[in-house]
Order: C-alpha cells, then sequence, then structure tokens
C-alpha cells in the first residue's frame, strides 16, 4: 500500500559528485541547506560568497561581475543607519568599515571567478521570480536591506525574462568551464510575503523558464534536481515544515538531501561520509572532564581516525 507519490530519482552516472569534486553553490537560503551538508562530510565547496540571492537576475548579475572582473568601489555602496550595504549582495557582506565592506565584496568575486573556472558542479537554485527595482536608479536589487519599500517597485519576472537569465548564466559559465556540470533546483521554501497566488505564479515561471533553458541547451551539462517537487508531492504535510510554515524543517531537509545523494553522490562517497560523520561527532563531544584520562584517550583515537582518513582522501581537512 502506498501512501504518497514517489519523484522518480536518477542516479546521474557520467558525472557523479565525490571527494575530488569541487561544487560551486548559488542562489536562494535552500542551497545553503544542501550546502551545509556538503560543508558537514567534508566536500569541496564554495557557498553564496555574496549570501543569499532569491531571484535569477540577481545570480546573472554576480556571476557576470565575477568573470568580468568588476571591482566594487564607494559609489556602489550606500549607508543606511550607519551600516555600509550594497544592493548586489545580502546583508552579510554589510558593515560599519566602508574599506572592508569594499574588501569583503571583491574578494568574493575573486574566489567566486576561480570557482566558476574550475569548479567540476555549479549548484543553482532559485527562490523567487519576484524582483524590487530601485526607483531612483533603475536598476534590479539582489537585496533591499530594510530600505523603504517606498524607495523600490516590484516586479514579477516573465518566464521569458528568467529564460534569458539562464541562458546568459550557461552561456557565461561554458565559455570558461566547459565540462562543469550545472544543476538547476527549485527552492521549497514558499515566499508567502508575496501572497500565496504570487508565490505559485513566480515558481511556475522559475519552473518554465529551467525547462526552456533545458530543453534548448546545445551541451548535456544541464541538470535539474526536484527539489521543490519533492516537497510539494512526497512531503505534503505540515508536519515537514518549520513553526514558521514555510521553510522546511530538518526532517524535510534530511530527506531531500537522502535523495540528492541518490541522484548525485558516487557511490564511493558513502563509506567516507560515514567515517567523517563518526569524526565529526566526536569533535562535538562535550566531555565532562577534559582533563580524564578517559577523555584523552578518546582525543588521541579521534586524532588516529582523523590522520588515517586524511591518507585516504586527498584534501581533506577537519
Amino acid at each position: 500500500m502506498k501512501f504518497f507519490t514517489e519523484i522518480p530519482i536518477q542516479y546521474h552516472s557520467d558525472n557523479p559528485i565525490d571527494y575530488q569534486s569541487k561544487m560551486l553553490l548559488l542562489g536562494s537560503c535552500f542551497v545553503e541547506n544542501i550546502g551545509n551538508k556538503f560543508d558537514y562530510f567534508k566536500f569541496k565547496t564554495l557557498q553564496n560568497p555574496f549570501g543569499v540571492l532569491f531571484q535569477p537576475k540577481a545570480i546573472e548579475q554576480f556571476i557576470t561581475h565575477a568573470l568580468e572582473g568588476k571591482v566594487y568601489t564607494e559609489s556602489d555602496l550606500f549607508k543606511q543607519q550607519d551600516v555600509w550595504h550594497c544592493y548586489d549582495a545580502h546583508s552579510k557582506l554589510s558593515g560599519l568599515d566602508q574599506e572592508s565592506v569594499l574588501n569583503g565584496l571583491n574578494s568574493a568575486l575573486a574566489i567566486t571567478k576561480t570557482y566558476l573556472e574550475t569548479a567540476s558542479h555549479i549548484v543553482i537554485t532559485l527562490g523567487t521570480a519576484w524582483v524590487y527595482r530601485h526607483l531612483d536608479s533603475e536598476v534590479l536589487v539582489a537585496n533591499c536591506h530594510k530600505v523603504p519599500q517606498k524607495a523600490f517597485n516590484k516586479e514579477l519576472l516573465s518566464p521569458q525574462a528568467i529564460f534569458n537569465a539562464l541562458q546568459h548564466i550557461e552561456r557565461l559559465i561554458t565559455s570558461v568551464n566547459p565540462n562543469a556540470t550545472i544543476i538547476f533546483t527549485v527552492s521549497p521554501i514558499r515566499h508567502t510575503k508575496d501572497g500565496f497566488q504570487e508565490n505559485t505564479r513566480s515558481k511556475s515561471h522559475l519552473i518554465t523558464a529551467i525547462h526552456q533553458v533545458l530543453d534548448r541547451s546545445e551541451t548535456n551539462t544541464l541538470f535539474y534536481f526536484p527539489s521543490y517537487e519533492i516537497m510539494m508531492d512526497e512531503l505534503r504535510d505540515y508536519r515537514f515544515y518549520a513553526t514558521d510554515l514555510i521553510h522546511p524543517n530538518e526532517t524535510a531537509i534530511e530527506y531531500i538531501w537522502e535523495k540528492f545523494k541518490t541522484a548525485w553522490l558516487a557511490p564511493s562517497t558513502l563509506p567516507i561520509m560515514k567515517d567523517v560523520h563518526v569524526i565529526q561527532s566526536g569533535l562535538q563531544h562535550k566531555p565532562f572532564n577534559e582533563t580524564s584520562e578517559a577523555h584523552q584517550k578518546f582525543l588521541k583515537t579521534l586524532q588516529a581516525k582523523i590522520i588515517a582518513l586524511q591518507e585516504r582522501v586527498e584534501g581533506l581537512s577537519f
């Protein structure tokens, strides 16, 4: 007896992710849920160097600026309540010191350029098709930084506009890294502040545009992972949401992560991940008495496990 429909998941054997892979993860906060899993298991990743970017035009601009070598200057910043911000980036790159903010932005672009040129896998998660246009500058912003709403005009990107942005992203990446696998996905997080019908319109525009890009791509390096569909069909119950009833809870994140593992992780990674988990659990252990003989023995055993695993897996660090 079946109690829910299950989304078919295909294993991608041509270019699976292993411990020699190098991943760049960009987009909405859901990409950070998956990125945190990769970080925990010690894969080589770079996650949202500009912070969370919810909409496709922001991701397109970020990739364009990284590959074109843009240098941020004072004119790209503005001050709000004594804090320096950039409309292109998340507030995690904001700060009280202007020079530090500029250094952070330019360093993030530099490391992103390196990853775009060398990554084996690039995961891009789209969160919303709703965007905000700054009225004075007439440009779309990645983050409003709590600037009053009257300074912006809210717009819904059409499927065609999203298609153009994603196609440009594909061309930018393949121009410098033709062998990179690009994995698109749509965040299952519901943007209910936009409205329920508006959220549905937004997600449908994203999904339509992604599949148009996949259908028209001339390469075999573009893929789609159905995180949104898994949440909507397999986990269609509020017990899989956090208390805000918007974000997937830990159970849902773990479930979708297991599906992603099935689709993209090489079987050779699984025993290594088990060993990493044992070590991570040991590192997080809080002893009652740090100076006890038993705890010192535990630390020596743990260090031996780390060294043994590092000898097996090149580049692994704890």
